[in-house]
């Protein structure tokens, strides 16, 4: 291996800017001359990556959304294979986002470009054969889910678990919740850190995408007169601007941007769309409900190729339903009352305590960005 290490990662969403911004740093401490081409987003040029394309334009939800920009998903590829050519890297490590990165795999192999895959595209949930062209085209798997190994060493492909590395950014309930009153949001105020009033905080996390903000925002918001005596904050995606969320603000609903975290430590309860945000929330201990409704036909087409009992990585890791998940024709605003107000009890509240506790000890300690690094500094020294 070179004294200067040359890493190109490819991230296309938020959640994979955090993990491999994280990734970044644990790769520079375990070696100092190591320097980052990227396509991802904030983080991972805080990080000190030279960003060549934001993940904002790169996300595109759904069988129909795929086809109505396969155009310029084609160009994307055709630009990310020629800028790796010109940039020559000692590794390029892709972070889940599996439409585009296996396809840049793929090329990558036949180029010589030795490939690590950080965070497995979530190939035990459906597109199994896909596990055929990682054992073809990447050199090295690091797994984030207890449950992975296994699914890998079924099919013969030798994987590395590192644990999840959101334990790294996430404090838990026991020590995170905020305790202080001056210490709360406002979100009502300009400045969303002065302090806020004492209601109680519903925290809406609505995605990261813009036409899945808005589509499960018009639904999430349906039960806000049910809920008179509560505050609703939406959590603000990165990159997404304000414009997408002014039209469903009012008196009692509110906007907190990129403060994610700030707003779960002082949340009661949450209504979380599908993904990573189900996990954050768990980790942060608010009980939530998991809704998720995307297009119809699309859906349909997913219904039958998802092999999964569950959509949340909550209930995917604990094996049972842990959280409630409200999905396409059962997202409705009866089924949001009761399975909210269900979870604001005290009674509701102490069970979810009890299998999230389960459910952080299943993801493993802290590090899992240091253990990643460590072992591909390890295998490009080999």
């Amino acid at each position: 291996m070179n004294l200067n290490l040359k890493c190109y990662i490819i991230a296309g969403e938020a959640s994979g800017d955090l993990h491999a911004s994280n990734l970044m740093y644990a790769l520079r401490e375990a070696h100092a001359e190591t320097e980052f081409r990227v396509w991802g987003g904030d983080l991972m040029q805080a990080a000190g990556g030279e960003l060549v394309k934001h993940y904002r334009d790169l996300a595109f939800m759904g069988f129909l959304e795929v086809a109505k920009n396969i155009r310029t998903i084609l160009n994307n590829l055709k630009f990310c294979k020629q800028d790796i050519s010109d940039y020559q890297p000692d590794v390029l490590i892709l972070v889940d986002y599996p439409g585009f990165n296996l396809r840049i795999a793929e090329w990558a192999k036949q180029q010589g470009i030795r490939v690590f895959y950080y965070i497995s595209p979530q190939i035990w949930a459906w597109k199994e054969g896909r596990v055929e062209k990682i054992r073809r085209d990447v050199e090295r798997m690091f797994v984030i889910l207890p449950f992975e190994k296994d699914f890998y060493k079924k099919h013969d492909v030798e994987v590395d678990f590192v644990g999840h590395p959101l334990l790294d950014v996430v404090v838990s309930s026991d020590t995170s919740k905020v305790s202080d009153d001056s210490a709360k949001l406002s979100p009502k105020s300009s400045d969303t850190s002065e302090v806020s009033d004492d209601l109680p905080i519903i925290a809406l996390l609505p995605g990261s995408r813009q036409q899945e903000i808005k589509r499960m925002l018009s639904v999430m918001l349906e039960v806000v007169p049910k809920f008179e005596g509560y505050d609703f904050v939406i959590a603000g995606a990165p990159g997404i601007a304000r414009e997408v969320y002014e039209p469903f603000l009012n008196n009692q609903v509110q906007l907190l941007e990129n403060q994610t975290y700030n707003l779960l430590e002082q949340a009661s309860a949450a209504l979380v769309t599908s993904g990573t945000a189900t996990l954050e929330t768990a980790l942060f201990g608010v009980p939530q409900v998991v809704c998720y409704r995307g297009n119809a036909l699309s859906y349909q087409i997913a219904k039958r190729l998802v092999k999964v009992d569950y959509i949340s990585l909550v209930n995917l890791i604990c094996e049972k339903e842990v959280v409630k998940e409200l999905i396409q024709d059962d997202l409705t605003v009866e089924n949001l009352v009761r399975e909210l107000s269900a979870i604001l009890t005290e009674k509701k509240y102490h069970e979810i305590q009890a299998d999230y506790d389960i459910l952080r000890k299943k993801l493993g300690g802290k590090g899992a960005s240091e253990r990643a690094a460590r072992l591909m500094i390890q295998y490009l020294k080999t």
